[in-house]
């Protein structure tokens, strides 16, 4: 009763207050991309280890992976990625900076921090990091929309970084993969919208795990992909239930994308067996533009999504401002959730059209130099130093930031072309 004699004496009711929330538009505003500068010919693994190449290439559709240097980990690569987008009055309005990760440089301070600071975003801003395994970059989504709608004026940075790494001659190396994907949030967003409607699932399961002790990861292959799919179609079921939507309310679908071919699974697993022919080739279509990018970089966990996103984006001519993209995000261990974005008019505009020259200007590597390269070990002296500061890779990278030398135990990044 009381809150609504206050309501009154604002001359509000509940209506306004509801139509006033429903106007608040919150979601995708900019979008950016860095990988590393160096790449491994799937083909080449193949024949390394002594694998039929139609394994990797038609098995998993995979035909390259991204290769990161010692110089490079979640922090320069997550950096670069948000400096290609970011401008002096974005850095201003940013209030918080998240991070989604599972290859953390640091088990109590977050890369969020770091990347704070060589991004020179203004002081007073919460910096954190969340770790699900593959899905932490989707909870920071939420984080973020949830923050926007109490403060209107706020942007949030969104990035979602990892490097993929297995160990040689492992079940999941041909599964590989390092970059970063930056995502501004803010209200009435450039690019997308993130709606309200979604469905999340936890199961206690060991599909995928990484303990302390272990410089690789464990992973029961064909249990996780059983488990990504019926996670994805018990989800899904129970959105459309919840909100009385079906297949007729979107008009493409993203996946994480560990591999694309369990993208394309994935797919064909929630399109109706009595779907119109023409209606299932148009979303085929448009999901094999969603993986031109991840074919080219592996597995990058927590940015796979949403490098799928910005594929479909930049390389679909079938999509326009309205349409509603479903989205499914999986974390082993396991977290999924299934949610959508819409499009907002002239959200190509606010997107490249030229990409795909990144990936030409990138220097392929042979099977030894990426065995050197991608398992090197930082190395510490007795006081805990290290110095990259003679390394080529420094000289050769293509992004705005690279881990420069440890000192004292400490991380220093250093900015390129200062």
């Amino acid at each position: 009763m009381i809150l609504s004699k206050n309501i009154k004496k604002k001359g509000l009711n509940f209506m306004k207050i509801k139509e006033i929330k429903e106007k608040i538009k919150i979601g995708i505003d900019k979008i950016g991309f860095a990988m590393p500068k160096y790449f491994l010919d799937i083909r080449d693994l193949a024949l390394g280890r002594n694998e039929n190449e139609n394994k990797f290439v038609k098995g998993l559709m995979q035909s390259e992976m991204s290769i990161s240097t010692v110089t490079e980990d979640i922090v320069s690569l997550g950096a670069s990625a948000a400096a290609q987008i970011l401008d002096e009055e974005d850095k201003k309005n940013i209030d918080m900076v998240i991070v989604g990760t599972e290859s953390g440089v640091d088990q109590s301070k977050a890369s969020a921090v770091f990347i704070h600071h060589l991004l020179n975003i203004q002081p007073f801003a919460r910096c954190i990091e969340i770790k699900e395994a593959c899905y932490g970059a989707t909870a920071a989504l939420s984080f973020a929309k949830n923050y926007i709608e109490k403060n209107n004026d706020a942007s949030v940075l969104v990035i979602a970084s990892d490097i993929a790494r297995y160990g040689i001659d492992t079940p999941g190396e041909s599964t590989q993969g390092a970059g970063s994907v930056a995502m501004l949030i803010k209200k009435d967003p450039a690019i997308a919208v993130i709606n309200d409607e979604n469905v999340c699932q936890t199961r206690d399961i060991m599909d995928f795990w990484r303990p302390n002790y272990s410089d690789f990861p464990y992973v029961d292959g064909h249990f996780s992909t059983k488990q990504y799919l019926d996670c994805l179609t018990t989800t899904f079921e129970e959105y459309k239930k919840r909100y009385s939507q079906s297949l007729d309310d979107f008009d493409a679908f993203c996946f994480h994308l560990p591999f694309p071919k369990l993208g394309l699974k994935a797919i064909n697993s929630i399109l109706e067996k009595n779907i119109e022919k023409e209606i299932k080739n148009d979303f085929l279509e448009k999901f094999h533009t969603s993986i031109i990018y991840g074919k080219r970089v592996g597995n990058i966990y927590t940015g796979s999504l949403y490098l799928s996103l910005l594929s479909l984006l930049e390389n679909c001519v079938n999509l326009n401002g309205g349409d509603k993209i479903g989205m499914y995000s999986y974390g082993s261990g396991a977290v999924c959730e299934f949610f959508n974005l819409t499009l907002a008019e002239g959200f190509k505009n606010h997107l490249r059209c030229d990409r795909l020259n990144d990936f030409e200007n990138r220097k392929q590597l042979s099977m030894e130099e990426y065995e050197n390269m991608f398992f090197e070990k930082i190395v510490l002296d007795e006081e805990g130093n290290c110095d990259f500061s003679n390394n080529k890779f420094i000289q050769e990278s293509d992004n705005s930031f690279v881990l420069a030398k440890i000192e004292n135990h400490k991380r220093v990044y250093k900015k390129l072309n200062e």
